[in-house]
């Protein structure tokens, strides 16, 4: 139910498809708790096929999250070809996604992309991706620490002056990482605002939108222990309102 005068904000859901069984939609929890703890109301947005469908989902909505997954985008959505690193892909979320993020950049509705979610927001804005940072990142830390991902695993610089650094209200932050993709040329429009130890881009944000920013972590996992997590979300929900 929608709470009104409560933003509505989209939310990705990811994809099962295996041969083993039905196909299915999922999204978990610790995504949609920091946003209806807020006041925000959460809309699941499942891989839709049609652009139209797209266009009228974005009409119900005040902003818009992508989420992570477990999952790989494509090189070819950046013009180049594959490496024998490159993990499992889910088209058809990477396609609903890429959509929906480019819709509502145009639109200029808020938008929070997390984890991968970070990295489909760099490509639709016509950016790169490194494939595996081990094998494109020369003395790159461990960046894949799923069993770190309730209490952080390594720490990153925040690069002065920039919406993030102004959220966050400090220079460097202890976070979660469970990716081996990341950030290579930057979008349209966007700066880095976040930077692992061995170089590794963190965090971007558009120069060019109200409010669109991306973090190569979960702070959905570390917000209900920790205020500078929990602020990103609350920044966001105020530039939905």
């Amino acid at each position: 139910m929608i709470r009104v005068g409560s933003p509505v904000i989209g939310v990705t859901a990811d994809l099962e498809d295996s041969p083993e069984r039905e196909p299915r939609c999922f999204l978990l929890q610790r995504y949609l708790h920091p946003l209806t703890e807020s006041g925000a109301t959460a809309l699941i947005l499942p891989p839709m096929a049609r652009t139209a469908a797209v266009r009228r989902t974005l009409s119900l909505l005040d902003g818009l999250v992508i989420t992570g997954g477990n999952f790989d985008i494509h090189p070819s959505y950046f013009g180049e070809k594959p490496i024998a690193e490159l993990g499992v892909m889910k088209s058809r979320r990477t396609e609903f996604e890429l959509e929906i993020a480019a819709a509502a950049l145009r639109k200029d509705l808020p938008l929070l992309g997390l984890c991968g979610g970070e990295q489909a927001l760099n490509v639709a804005l016509g950016g790169s991706l490194y494939q595996d940072i081990a094998a494109q990142v020369p003395a790159a830390l461990e960046h894949e620490q799923s069993e770190k991902k309730s209490y952080g695993g390594h720490y990153v610089k925040i690069v002065p002056h920039t919406r993030l650094s102004m959220i966050l209200r400090r220079d460097r932050i202890e976070v979660n990482t469970s990716h081996h993709q990341a950030v290579k040329q930057l979008g349209k429009g966007l700066i880095i605002d976040a930077v692992a130890d061995d170089g590794v881009i963190e965090g971007i944000e558009s120069t060019r939108h109200r409010f669109v920013l991306g973090v190569q972590w979960h702070p959905e996992a570390l917000a209900p222990k920790r205020q500078a997590h929990r602020r990103i979300f609350s920044a966001f929900i105020a530039a939905c309102k």
